[in-house]
């Protein structure tokens, strides 16, 4: 299911949360949490075994097969 939110301040909190947030109705019984999806961010609660650091040397070192030539072998095999 999904929801659409239009409310501009209620968009900003969202946008701006760093972690899990917790949604609660008006008497504050919970309903649910939520926690922002983002490229390359870990979810709440987990911890990279590498430093900053080593990922940014990680990155430096492209090496692998074009995607290209990778579909072009698995198309091969089917």
């Amino acid at each position: 299911m999904s929801i659409t939110i239009n409310d501009p301040e209620l968009l900003a909190m969202l946008r701006s949360a760093e972690e899990a947030l917790e949604f609660v109705d008006p008497d504050g019984r919970a309903l649910g949490t939520f926690a922002a999806t983002e490229f390359g961010r870990l979810p709440p609660g987990i911890v990279s075994p590498f430093t900053v650091s080593e990922l940014a040397e990680r990155r430096k070192n492209r090496t692998g097969r074009p995607l290209a030539d990778i579909l072009r072998d698995l198309q091969a095999r089917g």
